[in-house]
């Protein structure tokens, strides 16, 4: 047994791949329940309460749009949290996170209405939608550069699954949150019971932070710092020398669009006076599919673990591509178990296979000193793609919201970008962890450490 010096300083950190994992996944789910519970609410209730109610149809769409601004402050968020990341470490990033999450929700939940304040109310809550973009701007990179690191390197995918299996959990919880307030009267439901969901984000920021404050840093990333091989300009390395997977990442990402579409235009156009299906009974869909979604993704990423990223990638991206316009279809007719059926197809299986190997797939394509921000601005940017794909379809849906085909075409289009950046990445799922990113026969001109591509 080697005992270790302590004239020589403290022990290095040992791996905690089982610890990383679950603080990845509790972290991912308390943090998107608080961006989820937004989606809903901005689909059902905020039309309502924060816009002009004379002009429905208009509400809505502004409405869907403050649910995207938070896109668009994420790649913003991204730059500034991926920077920090990758000089201080990736344990900070994921507490400073968890915790702007929490209060931001905390306050949408005690904003006044516009009848209250007038015009001041929509302001406020895009500022605080702002907020939420950008804590989740860090915290999918963060989590997913923490398990990463910590994971053995015959199971990343497996490992870094969690952080997103997190995130659909979350995305579980806020649906089943939202369906009990849903239920109630109209009138109690648009004055005080909209606001519960948000409220209980203060049982994430306390709960987050106790499970991430214990957490030691990751192996690679100490070792990396201890020998002054941490960039001091992360930015500058990573558009200098790995600027190809930035783009690949960003094209890659937009496969998220799949799950905006699903969770946010679907639900506000199935539960429209166009087709007139139940909001309770479409919160279900979503319910159940995002249960389905909490055991296939691991399944999906213990794949690719044996086969490789690429292909498990490729199935959920064409998959998306061919049954979303399905779902959308089932959602016209107006048939609640055709929903729900390919619904729970949709979301719980086939896209599950793309978004389950992501975390994995997309870090793998980067070194160490440069992980958490490559991950960060190539996620956020196609995330932000994603997040406004909901107010151009609500555009592209027509005057009355209910032209599903030209959404259908729109989606499955948008799953073509990704599909190419798996077909031009490299396959890395057998590569050793400390040689992820390196290209043969070229090196870094200030360290003279291999370069990442």
């Amino acid at each position: 047994m080697t005992v270790h010096d302590p004239a020589a300083g403290p022990p290095p950190p040992q791996a905690q791949p089982r610890k990383a994992a679950l603080a990845a996944w509790i972290g991912s789910a308390l943090e998107y329940y608080d961006f989820f519970i937004y989606g809903s609410a901005a689909a059902l209730i905020f039309p309502k309460v924060f816009f002009d109610e004379s002009d429905p149809a208009n509400a809505t769409l502004l409405s869907l749009a403050t649910f995207g601004v938070a896109y668009a402050a994420r790649p913003i968020g991204a730059l500034f949290l991926g920077h920090v990341g990758d000089r201080l470490g990736r344990k900070k990033i994921m507490v400073f996170t968890l915790m702007l999450m929490g209060v931001s929700t905390f306050l949408i939940g005690c904003l006044p209405t516009r009848e209250q304040i007038g015009g001041a109310a929509p302001v406020l809550l895009v500022l605080l939608r702002v907020l939420q973009g950008i804590s989740a701007a860090g915290e999918q990179a963060s989590a997913n550069s923490m398990s990463l690191e910590h994971a053995p390197q015959h199971r990343r995918g497996y490992f870094t699954s969690f952080t997103i299996n997190g995130t659909q959990a979350g995305q579980l919880i806020a649906t089943l949150a939202f369906i009990p307030v849903a239920a109630l009267p109209e009138e109690q439901l648009l004055s005080w019971g909209w606001r519960i969901p948000f409220w209980l984000s203060v049982a994430v920021a306390v709960t987050g932070y106790v499970i991430r404050r214990t957490l030691d840093e990751t192996p690679v990333f100490t070792k990396q710092a201890a020998a002054g091989g941490v960039a001091k300009m992360p930015l500058a390395v990573l558009f200098r020398e790995h600027w190809a997977d930035v783009l690949r990442v960003v094209a890659a990402a937009v496969i998220a669009t799949v799950s905006t579409i699903f969770t946010v235009w679907a639900l506000a156009y199935a539960t429209s006076d166009a087709v007139g299906m139940s909001r309770t009974g479409m919160l279900w869909v979503g319910a159940l599919a995002n249960l389905v979604a909490l055991f296939t993704i691991p399944l999906w990423a213990r794949l690719s673990d044996r086969i490789g990223r690429r292909p498990v990638f490729l199935m959920g991206a064409v998959g998306s591509a061919v049954v979303m316009p399905l779902y959308l279809w089932a959602i016209s007719t107006g048939s609640y178990p055709l929903v729900l059926g390919l619904g729970i197809l949709v979301f719980g299986v086939v896209y599950s296979a793309a978004n389950g190997v992501w975390p994995s797939f997309y870090g793998e394509m980067f070194p160490t000193r440069v992980r958490l921000s490559g991950m960060a601005i190539g996620t956020q940017t196609g995330f932000a793609i994603a997040g406004f794909a909901v107010a151009f379809a609500s555009q592209i849906a027509g005057p009355d919201g209910d032209d599903w085909a030209w959404v259908a075409l729109f989606a499955a289009a948008l799953c073509l970008p990704p599909v190419v950046a798996a077909f031009t990445a490299r396959e890395t799922a057998h590569v050793e962890t400390e040689h992820l990113g390196e290209r043969s026969g070229k090196v870094d001109s200030g360290t003279g450490a291999p370069l990442g591509v």
